[in-house]
């Protein structure tokens, strides 16, 4: 499967708590620690056949990852709050692209504009926490 994610994993569904709406599905990532919320819609829920056991394909696209450079005491709102450390920065005229080690092994890019990570002082070897909101998650199976 090709997409245009830049972040994209294999992992298998750990539980799945049902909503009237929506549900939010927990996944283990597979080679790793690392457990990724997503929330989708209880019809999507059920066309993907999801189950605990399932197998299933994480995809977050870079620009949807906010990175937090110093996360002591920030209260935040989204679903996915993933510690790593910061690889690469690749700078650009409006964006730079940030590359994450996560703490459980897996890379995960981020894309913010070029003046926050110029106001960030980013650069490899910082701690950075990686907020993704659970309906910035998108799931997949293969058929």
């Amino acid at each position: 499967m090709k997409t245009s994610a830049r972040n994209q994993y294999r992992g298998s569904v750990v539980n799945i708590r049902r909503g009237a709406v929506n549900d939010e599905v927990e996944v283990f990532l597979d080679g790793g620690g690392t457990r990724i919320t997503s929330v989708i819609t209880n019809t999507s829920s059920r066309t993907l056949g999801l189950e605990p056991g399932k197998s299933v394909v994480v995809l977050i696209k870079a620009p949807w990852v906010i990175l937090v450079l110093d996360p002591e005491g920030v209260k935040f709102s989204a679903g996915n709050d993933l510690p790593g450390t910061v690889i690469s920065v690749k700078g650009g005229a409006v964006n730079t692209e940030v590359n994450i080690r996560l703490d459980g092994g897996e890379p995960l890019t981020a894309i913010i504009t070029e003046s926050s990570a110029k106001n960030m002082g980013l650069k490899a070897g910082d701690r950075v926490l990686s907020l993704v909101k659970a309906s910035n998650v998108i799931l997949g199976v293969e058929q």
